[in-house]
């Protein structure tokens, strides 16, 4: 998973509170204005403190600058992903059929959202 993020295509953006990494995302371009949301973690510990909305409105906001009409994601359906999906809820995000080289998967969420350059979270 971290080759996938060296990619030229992958933008990384992370979240620091003083010097422990509070948590990451990844921002891929998928050609013809579509962006995927990858690899977003919360740091154990930094939970619930706004580390994850803090990157997701980095990636949204960078999606915009690159001129995205549409960002979409692949999340688990498990509980322990529930936090989440109430995240990428809040931001405009529904549930779509898979995308790029997704596949349908019993234990895999795809969600996606539609971008407007006027439009902030």
């Amino acid at each position: 998973a971290l080759d996938g993020l060296r990619h030229p295509s992958v933008t990384v953006f992370a979240a620091w509170q003083g010097d422990r990494l509070a948590g990451i995302g990844a921002l891929k371009d998928l050609g013809g204005g579509h962006g995927e949301i990858k690899s977003m973690h919360t740091a154990e510990g930094m939970r619930g403190l706004g580390a994850g909305r803090a990157v997701l409105n980095a990636l949204l906001e960078e999606a915009r600058a690159r001129r995205y009409t549409r960002v979409s994601l692949e999340t688990g359906v498990e509980e322990a992903f529930a936090a989440a999906r109430r995240l990428y809820a809040a931001h405009g995000f529904a549930p779509c059929p898979p995308f790029g080289h997704y596949t349908e998967d019993p234990n895999s969420l795809y969600m996606t959202a539609t971008l407007t350059a006027d439009a902030r979270p």
